[in-house]
């Protein structure tokens, strides 16, 4: 009797077909990538005029969005320094109204006062400089008999560094003629060349206002010209704030301007100061902070809107290349019929013919965005190089230049490549 042999089966081991397929269809694809685009590079050189001049608009289109963004960023840059230079730290307080009733149930404005000042400076940090300001109209004789309207601004001394202010002749007044009480003035540029000639000749000569003589020791102007829209005028002439008190007979002050350490303290100084001031007035008393924060803001999202606008214009461009690649990828299936015939009779599926025209036309588009940046971006590089303007690089355009150039490819190179793609195989090899 044979001995029942209990027996155990090994599993054979499965073939790892599916690895292997995976690994050879992953060979196939970069096997087909390769080969399409190496016919893509010789349709380039079999026809490289008919390429150069369809890839020339998208090197204009690429080239004009930089170079508009370009002008769009220097422009809003300008303006912005332009109008920064009237004093991007400075704020100015003034009264907008509000009375007090005295014993006699007369009523008189809240005006702010030099102690309202004085605390602002203690108490409010970042404040780096201040300057009351008294208003005064009055007629200067010059000597001849000559008699001129102009506006007395009665400052301090630190007003030339709140405002930004130029000297062209001549000096500023200094703490020291505070201080004395000196009678000195400084004139504005317009008015010294109307009485003297020359803001030269201005300074050392002298003036009268109601009978009291004031020394000209210098001549200024505004960093830019506001056109009177600003607080000084063509005929207005800057004394030490101790003098002007001697024509308005008061302490009064109806405009105090301060400056600040930096741009970021402007807006939070602006509302600590207005708080202390109106804390130190009567509730009904109204007290305005002016700053240039908001202006600025506003210059940099018009000019940003104004930029974006006109990079959309200079976008049709690239649509109108896109038209005239796509205008070439159609005649070229056209004249290669019997190409792709023998490529699908050989075994090239639609997918490859598809992928092979579509990767003509993004390099087209590709290769024209790179030399269209490269253009854009070589402008402003050799302005900033070879002269003393440095305008700015707009390296987010020439990124936006280049993924619109792809895009602008897939597009419009999508129909002509689903052209040759459902091309029958039989008429291809036909056709002569």
């Amino acid at each position: 009797m044979i001995p029942f042999m209990a027996t155990t089966s090994v599993p054979k081991p499965e073939p790892e077909t599916k690895s292997f397929d995976s690994t050879l269809a992953s060979a196939h694809k970069t096997m087909i990538f390769s080969e399409v685009f190496s016919l893509a590079v010789d349709s380039f050189r079999a026809s490289k005029a008919r390429f150069l001049l369809t890839m020339l608009g998208m090197v204009i289109g690429s080239a004009s969005i930089i170079l508009v963004v370009t002008v769009g960023m220097t422009g809003r840059d300008y303006a912005i320094a332009t109008i920064s230079s009237l004093g991007p730290n400075k704020i100015e307080m003034q009264y907008s109204g509000g009375t007090v009733i005295g014993p006699d149930n007369t009523s008189t404005p809240d005006y702010m006062t030099r102690d309202d000042m004085q605390a602002v400076y203690q108490t409010v940090p970042g404040v780096v400089a201040y300057s009351p300001m008294l208003e005064v109209h009055a007629v200067i004789s010059v000597g001849g008999g000559i008699t001129k309207d102009a506006m007395l601004l009665g400052v301090s001394p630190q007003y030339r560094d709140v405002r930004g202010l130029v000297v062209l002749a001549g000096r500023f007044f200094d703490e020291q003629d505070a201080a004395a009480h000196a009678k000195v003035v400084v004139l504005n540029k317009p008015l010294a060349i109307l009485l003297f000639g020359s803001t030269q000749a201005a300074v050392g000569q002298n003036i009268s206002i109601r009978g009291i003589p004031l020394s000209i020791i210098g001549v200024f102007q505004e960093s830019i010209n506001t056109y009177g829209i600003s607080e000084i005028s063509d005929e207005t002439m800057l004394i030490p704030y101790e003098v002007a008190r001697y024509f308005t007979g008061t302490d009064i002050v109806k405009e105090i301007f301060f400056k600040m350490a930096n741009s970021a303290m402007v807006e939070p100084g602006a509302k600590q100061i207005t708080a202390l001031i109106k804390s130190r007035h009567r509730p009904n008393s109204v007290y305005h902070a002016e700053t240039l924060t908001g202006i600025l803001e506003d210059m940099d999202k018009i000019a940003t809107i104004l930029t974006w606008v006109l990079t959309l214009a200079a976008a049709i461009t690239l649509v109108v290349a896109g038209v005239g690649i796509m205008n070439s990828m159609l005649a070229n299936v056209q004249a290669r019929i019997r190409e792709i015939g023998i490529r699908k009779a050989l075994g090239a599926t639609r997918r490859e013919i598809r992928m092979q025209f579509l990767t003509e036309a993004i390099f087209l588009s590709l290769i024209g965005g790179i030399l269209g940046t490269i253009l854009g971006l070589g402008i402003p590089l050799s302005v900033r190089l070879l002269t003393p303007y440095q305008l700015p690089i707009p390296w987010q355009a020439a990124v936006i230049a280049l993924a619109t150039s792809v895009l602008v490819g897939v597009i419009f190179g999508t129909v002509p490549a689903n052209r040759a793609a459902r091309l029958d195989p039989v008429e291809t090899l036909k056709y002569e």
